[in-house]
């Protein structure tokens, strides 16, 4: 057999290399949000069983990836709870269906779904709410090592739901602990939040905060305290994390109007009956500024021409204002077949065609898993075969450093966790 001389190892080499070039697209961020509150996408509602569980999270994954995505953002701590085993906080109801009951036969949840996207070389973002600590006040199973079983006082009830003071310091604190530790233990790419800071306003009700704000003595009228609050906290998190890990995101996204223009000349073109600044106390535009985010994803899930909050006014005022930190559009594929924009085939697709039109955009997220399950007006398809037929990698983020140790799933556990996962395991765990 002829043994090819070096000049034609060199050419193939190069041949290959070329043709992996023209096989990828430019780096765009395409990602889908799973959501655990409710069980929406995963695990389905009543399945407890893990070998289920891991089941069902592939068969979503590999879905995903089929369709050309290149990231989850999975939640995993959705009410002061739990995907995984911690000190902290106790194991989610909407995973074993006893909030407290670790999973049986034992697995870390967490460790496997960083592990099977990793796998897939997708991007796993941990998606986490701050402030929510109870779903549904008299309904929710809560577990006796519940934060609001040993610190009342630091929550108030509003409409059904039990949420964190955003005032109090020793919340603030806590929130950073947990976060801080996800982080530590996890080989995750980022930890996300979405627009729950303040919770949207209930018709006739008062967010119950007087008390806080009286005793914090602040000379800032209600509204910037509360603003005040929420831009503590997050800048405490940006901080912890990178303290961390350097390398690790810190991602937002936000409900889609930051401010409407009839109250800000900053503000958007738009109509919305609640805003990130003056309902959620959410300045998105500072967090940005100050460079605490390094990505903002904006939930533009309404269609092109909405009469209050249009995609196309929406996208340009984003595009606009995303001070340099990466910008991903929140798409609501979720809303296919609600009205007439959304049972037309071409509404997803020309979102996308529009969204890429802009510099300053990197990409998409969409809302949510479960979603994708029918394929709705053959939109799997049209990613598959079209808009996301060449793979590609997400965009860099060119300020933070590389993660050094790609091929680590998690780092070890503290050795009482060791020891409890080993119980839980053996059937001598919590029941």
């Amino acid at each position: 057999m002829k043994i090819p001389n070096r000049r034609t190892i060199l050419l193939v080499c190069l041949f290959l290399f070329t043709s992996n070039l023209f096989s990828q697209s430019k780096p765009e961020f395409r990602g889908v949000w799973i959501a655990s509150v409710d069980n929406i996408d995963w695990p389905l509602k009543g399945m407890t069983n893990p070998d289920s569980q891991r089941v069902e999270f592939i068969r979503q994954l590999d879905m995903h990836k089929s369709n050309g995505m290149n990231a989850v953002i999975v939640q995993v701590r959705p009410a002061a709870d739990a995907f995984y085993p911690s000190q902290l906080e106790p194991w989610s109801q909407w995973l074993t269906g006893v909030q407290g009951q670790p999973p049986s036969p034992y697995y870390d949840p967490l460790e496997f779904v960083i592990k099977e996207t990793h796998k897939r070389g997708m991007e796993f973002h941990a998606w986490c709410n701050p402030y929510r600590a109870d779903f549904k006040i008299g309904a929710s199973s809560i577990a006796p090592n519940h934060v609001t079983k040993i610190h009342p006082e630091w929550f108030v009830d509003y409409g059904d739901k039990r949420y964190f003071d955003p005032a109090n310091k020793e919340v603030q604190k806590f929130v950073v602990q947990v976060v801080t530790d996800i982080v530590h233990r996890y080989d995750v790419d980022a930890i996300h939040m979405d627009d729950y800071f303040y919770p949207y306003r209930i018709a006739g009700k008062e967010f119950p905060d007087e008390e806080s704000y009286k005793s914090s003595k602040s000379k800032l009228n209600k509204d910037d305290w509360r603003r005040s609050n929420v831009d503590s906290i997050m800048k405490k998190i940006s901080i912890a994390i990178k303290k961390e890990k350097p390398w690790v995101q810190f991602g937002i996204s936000p409900f889609s109007v930051w401010r409407n223009i009839d109250k800000d000349p900053r503000g958007s073109d738009s109509k919305a009956g609640q805003t990130n600044y003056d309902d959620l106390y959410a300045d998105i535009l500072l967090w940005l500024k100050e460079k605490w985010v390094d990505y903002v994803a904006p939930q533009l899930y309404l269609e092109i021409g909405h009469d209050k909050i249009d995609y196309a006014k929406m996208l340009e005022w984003w595009s606009k204002n995303s001070y340099g930190r990466n910008l991903y559009i929140g798409l609501g594929i979720y809303r296919s077949g609600s009205n007439a924009a959304w049972r037309n085939p071409n509404e997803l697709p020309n979102q996308i065609k529009l969204l890429r039109q802009y510099p300053n955009v990197q990409g998409s997220i969409y809302f949510s898993s479960k979603s994708f399950n029918n394929n709705p007006n053959g939109w799997n398809d049209s990613l598959k075969n079209n808009y996301y037929k060449l793979p590609a990698k997400v965009p860099q983020i060119e300020w933070l450093p590389k993660n050094p140790n790609q091929n680590n799933s998690i780092s070890s556990l503290p050795t009482d966790l060791h020891n409890q996962a080993n119980q839980a395991g053996n059937g001598k765990g919590q029941k």
